[in-house]
């Protein structure tokens, strides 16, 4: 089945634009759920795997059409993997990027071990009840630094470095952060997966 149209199961404006922008060589229409009125997926599980599957779930059930759902986040070693999948709601239900930030470098006062990483779990389903949906996973190591860096990107950004590149995901031009994103990797892997 040739995939020609897909609904990205996001409100994230930022992820959606991410999305558009790696999707668009493959000549594929991304619609955004918004534009179908698709309430908000429930997001109980405690892996990034089950939050991706059920947004994917309930795109597809409203929309009729293929779906595409991304659960991601940051994971800092010395808080036991936190936020994880609680990254955009770390200080509270506003959803505040910079809320989230200030939270996660007070919890990382005093921490000297400051390894993280970005995970993405991509979900593909062709419908709401897809036996077998394209699962793709990617990862981005780096540290976490008290001071943020450049004026790109979005969520916890500016303090997550990249240490062979020495920049923060901030600071990297779209194509590099792309290139050696989390999300990035992960949209790599579906596209490989796709092909088979």
């Amino acid at each position: 089945m040739k995939l020609t149209k897909l609904v990205i199961a996001t409100g994230n404006l930022k992820k959606l634009k991410e999305f558009e922008r790696l999707l668009a060589p493959l000549g594929i229409v991304v619609l955004p759920q918004s534009a179908f009125d698709v309430p908000e997926a429930p997001e109980p599980h405690c892996t990034f795997l089950e939050n991706a599957l059920a947004k994917a779930r309930n795109a597809a059930r409203h929309t009729g059409l293929p779906a595409l759902a991304d659960d991601s986040g940051i994971c800092v070693d010395a808080l036991n993997g936190a936020p994880g999948v609680n990254s955009a709601y770390y200080a509270g239900a506003q959803k505040s990027d910079a809320d989230n930030n200030a939270k996660l470098i007070a919890d990382l006062q005093g921490v000297a071990h400051r390894r993280a990483h970005y995970t993405a779990v991509l979900a593909l389903v062709m419908h709401e009840n897809d036996p077998e949906p394209i699962i793709a996973e990617g990862r981005w190591w780096g540290e976490m630094i008290d001071t943020p860096r450049g004026a790109g990107g979005f969520g916890y950004d500016p303090y997550f470095l990249d240490i062979a590149l020495n920049q923060t995901a901030a600071e990297m031009p779209i194509d590099i952060k792309g290139a050696h994103s989390h999300r990035g990797r992960a949209l790599a892997a579906l596209l490989l997966r796709l092909q088979e």
